[in-house]
């Protein structure tokens, strides 16, 4: 194993142990499968990144990225109860996120990445507009001030 994974697994333990250690509540282990929306093939190398969110609904400081595999799988060990805020980024595919309530100890998590969406140009034509439908805004002459 290269130096970097070798840092990622003591980083995961080290973070997975701490966890453990704090009783604060039942913890879960969660797994991830990140797929394509088109034709359901894993995305490896996607960063699956967890954040804790508050009661209130804002997202806490910390957090963790985890990196799928070639079959776009990923998981961690030890995560608290409550809700996870999780983004997925790749390259080639939309942003995904979404707040998820974990409450079992064991729970698969499958996210399907769309491919962007177009953008819009002036430039192209656009067969649903009609260009007799525009208008030119209306012009209004200028404010004279007196002398």
């Amino acid at each position: 194993m290269n130096r970097r994974a070798w840092v990622l697994l003591a980083v995961m333990l080290s973070v997975g142990y701490l966890a453990a250690q704090d009783d604060e509540g039942p913890v879960a282990s969660l797994r991830f499968l990140v797929v394509r929306e088109v034709n359901g093939k894993p995305v490896k190398n996607a960063a699956v990144v967890l954040h804790p969110v508050n009661r209130k609904g804002k997202q806490e400081r910390g957090g963790m990225e985890l990196k799928t595999d070639p079959d776009g799988r990923t998981g961690f060990d030890g995560i608290p109860y409550g809700t996870l805020r999780v983004q997925v980024l790749a390259p080639g595919f939309q942003t995904f996120g979404e707040d998820y309530d974990i409450n079992k100890p064991d729970m698969e998590i499958k996210i399907t990445l769309k491919r962007p969406a177009g953008q819009y140009s002036v430039y192209e034509n656009h067969p649903e507009e009609k260009k007799d439908d525009k208008k030119p805004p209306e012009q209004k002459p200028p404010d004279q001030k007196p002398h």
